[in-house]
């Protein structure tokens, strides 16, 4: 079986080609810099804006797993071009190719449009998946964390110098890279669940208080550390200085803010996967430590 896939040098996309080995997958990954030889993957170099390049990307493939996606951006121009143009060219070359299945990574933001551009553009990319006619499913992560990731790595940061702010209230459900990677690929082979739109997670029912992973990340660094709950306006104040300081590349934009205030990020039960195509393995308390000793071993700690 031959799966094309996007985003595969991304964080995701790197733990879904290491699930891909261990299963004996062969891979057709798209890349924008050249990349080392791996076994089972062939790379295809352009970008979601490369007609050409996608074409090359899913001839023959048996299926499509479309994993790249914008999370941060500073205009809504680079929003809309990630995760809409984007998913309607892979849409488009799969629809060309006549290829059989289609997997969109989307996001807990999706139920949330009006929210923030993030949100917008990722309704909208499922949107375009679920009009393309192809035979599709859908993925709604909520927070995913692990080796490699740069977005929960901030906690991680603020918790080993020992305070963490969070915005106040609010809720949000965790999933292990590991885990997503499993499901992404058990929804792969023709026959697995079409038409649907699944939120996965760790298995903790209710999710996560924001005080709560603060204080379970600081427990897996290994620091006393102080949570501090902050106040909505707090958190848009310090996206501003964000900006300031570090412009194009701020981690806490405008945008970004209005996503980390919202109250609920929690999976509904109802959307969850049924249990005999996928259940969570990686309990959060483990994984938390396991990330927190990569983020040392690999020098970011």
């Amino acid at each position: 079986m031959i799966v094309a896939i996007t985003g595969a040098t991304g964080f995701v996309g790197q733990a879904v080609m290491d699930e891909a080995a261990k299963r004996g997958l062969a891979l057709r990954a798209l890349t924008r810099r050249d990349q080392p030889e791996r076994a089972g993957v062939t790379w295809i170099s352009g970008d979601l804006e490369d007609e050409a390049a996608l074409a090359q990307l899913v001839e023959g493939a048996d299926a499509v797993l479309h994993i790249a996606g914008v999370v941060n951006a500073p205009t809504h121009a680079l929003f809309h071009a990630g995760n809409v143009a984007g998913t309607e060219r892979v849409v488009a070359a799969a629809r060309g190719a006549g290829i059989g299945r289609f997997v969109h990574v989307s996001s807990m933001a999706a139920r949330e449009p009006a929210l923030s551009e993030y949100c917008r553009t990722k309704r909208l990319g499922e949107e375009v998946v679920q009009t393309s006619g192809l035979d599709w499913a859908a993925v709604r992560p909520p927070a995913v964390y692990g080796p490699r990731d740069t977005e929960l790595f901030e906690l991680f940061k603020a918790a080993r110098l020992g305070l963490v702010p969070v915005p106040r209230g609010g809720r949000t459900s965790l999933i292990h890279v590991n885990d997503l990677a499993r499901l992404l690929l058990a929804l792969v082979p023709k026959g697995a669940p079409s038409g649907v739109i699944y939120e996965a997670d760790d298995g903790r029912a209710g999710g996560w208080a924001h005080t709560e992973l603060a204080r379970a990340i600081a427990h897996a660094v290994g620091k006393k550390t102080r949570v501090v709950e902050i106040s909505p306006g707090l958190v848009h104040f310090g996206a501003r200085i964000d900006r300031l300081v570090r412009g194009r590349k701020a981690k806490l934009t405008p945008d970004r803010a209005r996503y980390m205030c919202h109250p609920d990020w929690v999976c509904d039960p109802e959307a969850l996967p049924p249990a005999e195509l996928w259940l969570p393995e990686v309990p959060t308390a483990e994984g938390l430590v396991d990330t927190a000793q990569w983020y040392r071993e690999s020098g970011w700690l």
